[in-house]
């Protein structure tokens, strides 16, 4: 059996590229999906990225699935889906099991973390919730 460490590492083999901050603004300015899987508790401390839409972890699928029911507006296999998590581990599994449905999925490299380390703004409130 795979420990969690080998199958991060299998994750992100299976997502080639990872974009940086600045790559995820040119991604969301090109009209990337970009998903927010993070607790609210880490919403509510460290802001939301303007223009991410949150849905929660356990219902990630099924909102992001172009053949389910209860998929969001907007998804598609055709659509880029970025997601991010606080540093990137939990957003980097999700996002291949997002693959594994067909979609052009990845995640933000070092996550929300990167995201402010960078200098880049966040926004309070609460961001639009699919979850």
């Amino acid at each position: 059996m795979p420990s969690v460490d080998e199958l991060l590492a299998a994750a992100r083999l299976r997502l080639g590229h990872r974009p940086d901050p600045a790559g995820l603004e040119r991604a969301l300015a090109e009209g990337a999906l970009v998903v927010d899987i993070r607790p609210i508790a880490q919403r509510r401390a460290d802001g939301q990225i303007d223009g991410a839409v949150v849905i929660d972890r356990n219902v990630l699928e099924w909102r992001l699935d172009p053949s389910s029911e209860h998929r969001i507006a907007g998804v598609s296999r055709d659509r880029a889906v970025i997601l991010f998590c606080n540093e990137g581990y939990a957003s980097s599994l999700a996002a291949a099991t997002l693959c594994e449905l067909g979609l052009d999925a990845t995640d933000l490299a070092g996550g929300i973390q990167a995201w402010i380390t960078s200098g880049r703004a966040v926004v309070d409130g609460e961001a639009t919730i699919e979850g």
